[in-house]
């Protein structure tokens, strides 16, 4: 698997996780971070690197 694969796929599996943590915890409370927080910014960070990956693919070519 190469990199680019590798950035698309972690990234799809960052944003999914984010995307359960922000729709599924709302009503768990933790005492440093809210979990929903928390996913908003794992989709965010998913986002990012599914984004980063598509560069790295087009740049190569």
């Amino acid at each position: 698997m190469n990199q680019t694969m590798k950035a698309l796929v972690g990234g799809g599996i960052t944003f999914v996780i984010g995307l359960v943590l922000w729709q599924f915890t709302g009503d768990i409370e933790t005492p440093v971070v809210t979990l929903t927080k928390l996913g908003v910014v794992l989709m965010a960070l998913g986002v990012l690197e599914v984004l980063y990956g598509l560069y790295k693919g087009v740049a190569r070519k």
